[in-house]
C-alpha cells in the first residue's frame, strides 16, 4: 500500500467539483458534487440519531438499488426539521442533478450539513447546478472537499494505491467534521471512492466493519447529530478480478479502506472545534472489544478529563472516575493507568482493566475556551 494524492478523483472514472451557490452568508463554497462516469456499487453507514434529516431519508431510499453515480452535498444548511418541503427539496435536488448528468434519479445520493431548522434554499442550488456539473473535473477533488466544510479549519483528504490481482487500485476519501462528533457519527460526512471491482455484499460489510473501528471510535464533544453518513462508491474500472470472497484480495482491500477511514477520522479529531491537543486512548485488559471501547469513550467524553488535558493538568483521577462510572467490576487494585505528558500536543493514555484480554483504541481532543466561543456564536 502506498499513500498518494488525488482524493476522491484519483480512482479511475471519478470527477468532482465544488463552488459557492450562496447558502453560506460568508460566500464560501457550499455545494459539492462527486461523480462516477459509470454506475458504481454503493453502500452507506448512517447516524444512529432517532431524528434524521431529509437528505438521509432520500439517500437511504436510493441506496436500496445498491448502485449510485453521484453524491450531491450542500453545506451551511442541514435541511433537518424542515417539514414536508425538506423532503421535497432533497428529492428535487437529486432529480435536478440526475437530469443534468443524464443518469437515474436513484443513482444520485444527497447530503446536507449546517444549521438545523432553516428551510433549504433550493433555488440557490438550482441556479448553480448547471455550473456545478459543467465544472466536473478529474482534478476537482479538493474543490469538493472544501465545499462540504462548515466550522472546519481545513480540508481532509487521503488517497492510497494498492494492487489487486496485478492491477493498480486506488481508494480516495474526503470528510468534514469538527464539532458534534461522537461515535455513531455526528456532524460528519465522509465520502470514499474506489475503482476496485468488488461485490456489493462485501463492499457493504467492509464499510460497516471499518466504520465501527474508525469513525465510531472518535469523539470531539460527545454530541450526536442528525445528518451524517459515510458513503462509498466502487465503480470497478481498475479492471481487477472482482472480489467475491473474503480471501487475500479482500483483506488487502479492507486493510487499505481501514487506513483511509482511520486517517480521515484522526483528521476530524485534530481539527476539532477549539482543539489544541490530540489524545489517543487505549484500553486493554477488557472482557471484549466492545467493553474496551466503551471504557475508552467514557474517558474521551469526560469534560473533566478533556479540560484537564487543555490545562496540561495530569489529573488521572478523572480517568479513573470515567471508567468507574460504567459499573464494571474493576477496583482500584485492578486498574492501571499510564499517560504521557499532558503538556504535549499529542497525548497517549493507556488503561488496563485487568478483566480480560481484549483492547480498543479511541481518539479525542481537549476541550478549550475556543470550543465554547465557536458554539456560542454558531447560528
Amino acid at each position: 500500500m502506498k499513500v498518494t494524492s488525488g482524493g476522491v478523483t484519483k480512482a479511475k472514472g471519478f470527477k468532482a467539483n465544488g463552488l459557492a451557490c450562496g447558502i453560506k452568508r460568508s460566500g464560501r463554497p457550499d455545494l459539492a458534487l462527486i461523480y462516477s462516469g459509470v454506475p458504481a456499487q454503493a453502500a452507506g453507514v448512517f447516524t444512529k440519531n432517532s431524528i434524521i434529516a431529509a437528505p438521509l431519508v432520500v439517500t437511504k431510499q436510493h441506496l436500496k438499488n445498491n448502485t449510485a453515480q453521484a453524491i450531491l452535498t450542500n453545506s451551511g444548511n442541514a435541511n433537518c426539521f424542515t417539514g414536508h418541503f425538506g423532503f421535497v427539496y432533497a428529492k428535487r435536488s437529486a432529480k435536478l442533478i440526475a437530469k443534468l448528468l443524464k443518469i437515474k434519479e436513484t443513482d444520485v445520493l444527497v447530503a446536507s450539513t449546517g444549521i438545523i431548522g432553516k428551510p433549504l434554499p433550493y433555488e440557490k442550488i438550482k441556479n448553480k447546478a448547471a455550473d456545478l456539473v459543467k465544472g466536473l473535473s478529474a482534478k476537482g477533488a479538493s474543490k469538493a472537499a472544501q465545499a462540504i466544510l462548515t466550522t472546519d479549519l481545513a480540508r481532509k483528504e487521503i488517497t492510497v494505491e494498492i494492487t489487486l490481482n496485478g492491477k493498480k487500485v486506488y481508494i480516495g476519501g474526503c470528510t468534514k467534521g469538527s464539532g458534534m462528533i461522537q461515535p455513531n457519527m455526528a456532524t460528519m460526512l465522509a465520502y470514499i471512492t474506489t475503482d476496485a471491482a468488488i461485490t456489493h455484499t462485501l463492499l457493504k460489510q467492509a464499510l460497516k466493519e471499518t466504520t465501527e473501528q474508525t469513525f465510531n471510535c472518535i469523539s470531539v464533544d460527545g454530541c450526536m447529530s442528525t445528518n451524517d453518513m459515510v458513503l462509498i462508491l466502487a465503480n470497478g474500472l481498475a479492471g481487477n478480478k472482482p472480489i467475491t470472497s473474503k480471501g487475500k484480495e479482500y483483506q488487502t482491500f479492507k486493510k487499505a479502506l481501514h487506513f483511509v477511514c482511520l486517517d480521515l477520522a484522526k483528521k476530524i479529531v485534530k481539527d476539532g472545534e477549539g482543539a489544541t491537543k490530540f489524545i489517543e486512548i487505549t484500553v486493554a485488559g477488557a472482557k471484549s472489544v466492545d467493553q474496551a471501547k466503551k471504557a475508552g469513550l467514557a474517558i474521551a467524553n469526560s469534560n473533566l478529563f478533556k479540560t484537564a488535558a487543555f490545562g496540561s493538568n495530569p489529573n488521572w483521577g478523572r480517568i479513573a472516575g470515567a471508567v468507574g462510572s460504567l459499573g464494571l467490576k474493576v477496583t482500584e487494585w485492578d486498574l492501571k493507568i499510564d499517560f504521557s505528558s499532558f503538556s504535549q500536543k499529542n497525548i497517549q493514555i493507556k488503561v488496563d482493566l485487568n478483566l480480560g484480554k481484549h483492547k480498543a483504541t479511541v481518539y479525542t481532543c481537549d476541550l478549550s475556551y475556543g470550543y465554547v466561543k465557536i458554539n456560542g456564536d454558531y447560528s
